[in-house]
């Protein structure tokens, strides 16, 4: 097999876009132990005194995360919000139907407004239009976002936050083109229901976004018809359609697995032609966004979490969806990464799903253990440091490859960032062949006598290899793999690596 190679010609003046930071948000579902036990344990010696995770919110504030969607998910189409506000002696335990556990509702929103806020982010908020509609998510609004003089204010007021919450995003609903979903409905009925509720929301607070429910996966059998109708009824009030898709190795195929990223691509690319063909239809002047609010490795787990809800049901907080990831799925999240910076100028928001315990980056033993980082961690903490700012658009010339469900897949996938603000120019590229290195070279004049500042890459000789409580296995190291001569940017990318280049002056 002859070398691969990629040769890029970058100019900061061929810009795409401006990263939207949102990009790089994340996920918290009131799942498994995503919540309990995840990022609220109260009585933990690293817990603060509101019960959360000194630990784990550290490990948060390292992935820089901007935004986090809340409260989920599939336990949103199920999800009674007054029960998880107010005084926890007051909330009643309910059942879960989505995922057959038992909720305390000792965490709701007032505890994760704060969480989020100690975090250094946001709160994306999806409301229940599963069993409830459109009364419930205005009431819901008005408690988070009106100041007072209201019922549902002055009740937030009567709980001890008088300011209100501002949240700006909102996400009608979740997955309802999903037979799975409790109070699944039609593109007929949805379009309708999440029309209206819209409307109304924006009456109350114009300033909001809004999230309308695309696709549950590039699979159903109703995608792109699902998109087409829904945002024919929703055009005039949302601002973006989501979409959800998961990877996994179920194969064993490690070659065709790491060029799953094409599917990611493919995905968007459809999306984007549907959303302009409902853009034509109702002669409108808006673009509608993407929302890639659940993308994530998830495969590990399956058969544990089938038997846990149909033998084990109705307990708190079991343990569920709580893959291991080993170093191939790193490789795998870094190229979905670059995949989303590459349309930025339409993905504007993404949420790596999920945040902890659940197909997560950070994980912590049950019976309170420590906390420790997945080998997912490192590519989305890289790609969220390094990757604000500007995605520029290169001249591209990469050998190739087939695989046994892909062709023409390009031996390295690459994108690149640029920062005025820092005057630094990132690539981030992973080489995703398995049997030898790769040469990556970059015209990069245009930026002067920068020099190479970092190479960081991410590698191991097993893609197999996992990173544990006891031992990391998987973390990132710095390499002098990386020169610059006469204004070109020369690199090793070393066999099945994440690589991420800075240059600067």
């Amino acid at each position: 097999m002859a070398r691969a190679k990629i040769k890029l010609v970058l100019d900061r003046d061929y810009q795409l876009t401006k990263v939207d930071n949102r990009i790089f948000g994340s996920f918290i579902e009131h799942l498994g132990r995503a919540v309990y036990d995840g990022i609220y344990q109260p009585g933990n010696p690293e817990s603060d005194e509101q019960g959360f995770r000194k630990d784990v919110l550290q490990m948060v504030k390292e992935l820089g995360v901007p935004i986090v969607r809340y409260p989920g998910g599939n336990f949103v189409s199920g999800f009674r919000w007054e029960d998880s506000v107010g005084p926890r002696e007051q909330r009643p335990e309910r059942l879960d139907l989505a995922w057959r556990s038992t909720e305390s509702n000792q965490v709701g929103i007032n505890e994760f407004s704060k969480w989020a806020k100690k975090a250094d982010s946001s709160v994306m908020m999806a409301v229940n239009l599963g069993t409830r509609g459109i009364q419930d998510a205005c009431n819901l609004l008005e408690y988070c976002n009106h100041p007072s003089g209201t019922k549902y204010s002055d009740l937030r007021v009567s709980h001890g936050d008088p300011d209100p919450y501002n949240i700006k995003v909102w996400c009608l609903g979740n997955e309802m083109d999903g037979p799975w979903q409790i109070g699944h409905k039609t593109m007929e009925e949805y379009g309708r229901l999440a029309a209206e509720t819209a409307k109304a929301m924006k009456l109350i607070d114009p300033s909001i976004e809004l999230v309308s429910c695309g696709s549950s996966s590039v699979e159903m059998p109703t995608f792109p018809q699902w998109e087409a109708h829904t945002l024919t009824e929703t055009y005039d009030y949302v601002d973006y359609v989501s979409l959800h898709n998961y990877y996994g190795n179920r194969s064993q195929d490690s070659l065709d697995y790491l060029a799953c990223s094409n599917d990611m691509d493919r995905f968007i690319r459809t999306v984007i032609a549907t959303c302009d063909y409902v853009k034509a239809v109702k002669r409108g002047k808006k673009d509608i966004n993407l929302s890639f609010d659940e993308w994530n490795v998830w495969f590990h787990s399956n058969a544990a979490d089938d038997d846990i809800m149909q033998n084990h049901p109705w307990r708190h907080h079991p343990g569920l969806l709580e893959d291991v990831y080993n170093f191939e799925d790193a490789l795998v999240v870094a190229l979905l990464m670059i995949t989303l910076l590459r349309h930025a100028d339409r993905v504007r928001m993404a949420c790596l799903a999920q945040l902890v315990n659940v197909i997560a980056p950070i994980m912590t033993e049950p019976d309170g253990g420590k906390a420790w980082k997945q080998t997912i961690y490192y590519p989305f903490m890289l790609t969220s440091r390094y990757g604000r700012g500007t995605v520029l658009v290169p001249s591209v010339h990469c050998t190739t490859h087939g695989t046994s469900s892909h062709e023409d897949v390009t031996d390295v996938e690459s994108v690149a960032v640029y920062s005025g603000e820092q005057d630094e120019l990132t690539i981030f590229a992973v080489n995703r062949t398995l049997d030898g290195d790769a040469d990556l070279t970059a015209d990069i004049r245009s930026f002067g006598d920068y020099r190479v500042l970092d190479h960081i890459v991410l590698e191991n000789d097993d893609l197999k290899a996992v990173n544990s409580a006891l031992e990391e296995k998987v973390a990132p190291a710095h390499t002098t793999q990386s020169r610059v001569e006469n204004g070109e940017l020369i690199s090793l990318l070393h066999k099945a690596s994440f690589n991420v280049i800075r240059l600067g002056k």
